[in-house]
């Protein structure tokens, strides 16, 4: 792990950056005491898929009132 100073971080950023992406750590000091670990972003999750299961799964038209006589039944209600 590569440590810097503040000054030369910002004086070869680009150089700094290229170095992280390709797999090394780089910790930026001040006055020679560690202050940050730089480390690449995590690549991000591929999004997830909406209605990729639309057409193989068939909801009952009751649905909304499956169960309903039971659930009343458990809340006090008569039969």
């Amino acid at each position: 792990m590569r440590v810097i100073n503040i000054h030369e971080a910002k004086t070869h950023l680009s150089r700094l950056v290229d170095d992280v992406v390709n797999g090394e750590s780089v910790v930026i000091a001040k006055a020679g005491h560690p202050l940050v670990k730089v480390v690449p972003v995590e690549a991000p999750r591929a999004p997830r898929r909406l209605g990729f299961l639309s057409g193989s799964i068939k909801v009952p038209d009751d649905f909304d009132r499956m169960g309903a006589a039971e659930i009343a039944v458990l809340f006090g209600a008569e039969p």
